[in-house]
């Protein structure tokens, strides 16, 4: 009889048990519910970009040895990398030599680069170069920055013209307009004023850029126009100066091309690339995010 007591009693504190236990798994929410949530959010990702990238030579390559594009497949890459895409779509549409006039007029015209910018989920733009060289060669003996205002302006309305076509076409795509450097400093450090027309100019594009809806501007010159440091190049320099019967040469930009000394060579355009995957990646809920149906 007491056997059968104490039996009855721990299985009552047994069924209790199991009760208190069954409570709690229904009441606490799953381990795995927060994993879930991710996984829902990876979702909402596209695994395919399409990249279309506009402009000049700097869009084109001109002074990338491996001839793949320039900056376009350094930034595809990480990209897909990045965000383990599946692919990135790359449309290439840079065009060595043209000014902002001529990338308009394509914008405007060509069929086949505004089937591409309707399409695309990033559209890139390098553009101011050409026509600053072009000012350069009409204000030959200008004396100061203040002279170059009226090709600015110029170049600015054709520029808003471009990104207005731009956001005709296609109203979604983030827009992510390059600056321009200077490539002269080197050979030219005193002359200020080229300077001060490099960064008036920068200052105009930035402005039209923050006057456009999703389009962001994005700085190079700071990154190309003074090359970057090394022991190698800091001991030619000294060994230059100390060596006065040697005759003066020009000092190298070793982020730029040998052959021009005015475009980005491999390390110009990877920090180029840099630059501007940086300000994409800032941004990716305007090109990475799946369209809500």
């Amino acid at each position: 009889m007491d056997r059968l007591k104490r039996f009855s009693t721990l299985f009552i504190f047994l069924a209790a048990v199991a009760g208190a236990l069954l409570v709690l798994f229904l009441v606490i929410p799953k381990a795995d519910s927060r994993l879930q949530v991710s996984q829902d959010s990876n979702q909402n990702y596209k695994k395919t970009i399409h990249f279309v990238a506009v402009g000049d030579s700097l869009t084109e390559g001109v002074g990338d040895e491996t001839k793949s594009g320039g900056y376009v497949p350094l930034v595809a890459n990480a990209l897909q990398q990045k965000y383990e895409l599946n692919s990135v779509e790359k449309d290439n549409y840079g065009i060595s030599g043209e000014r902002s006039d001529q990338i308009l007029k394509r914008v405007k015209k060509d069929k086949d680069l505004r089937n591409s910018l309707a399409s695309a989920d990033i559209i890139t733009m390098t553009v101011g170069g050409n026509d600053l060289f072009q000012a350069f060669q009409k204000h030959l003996n200008a004396k100061s920055a203040k002279q170059f205002d009226s090709s600015i302006k110029k170049y600015g309305k054709y520029v808003e013209d471009i990104l207005a076509e731009m956001r005709e076409l296609n109203s979604a795509a983030p827009i992510y307009v390059v600056g321009i450097y200077n490539p002269y400093y080197m050979n030219f450090p005193d002359i200020t004023a080229m300077q001060t027309v490099v960064d008036n100019w920068n200052k105009q594009t930035k402005n039209l850029t923050s006057d456009t809806t999703n389009c962001y501007f994005v700085p190079v010159n700071d990154l190309l126009y003074k090359g970057i440091e090394s022991e190698t190049s800091d001991s030619t320099k000294s060994s230059n100066t100390s060596d006065s019967s040697s005759t003066t040469t020009e000092t190298k930009n070793n982020v730029l091309y040998d052959e021009d000394n005015f475009h980005p060579n491999n390390l110009g355009y990877q920090l180029m690339a840099n630059a501007i995957q940086d300000k994409i990646m800032d941004t990716k809920d305007l090109w990475l995010l799946k369209e809500k149906k």
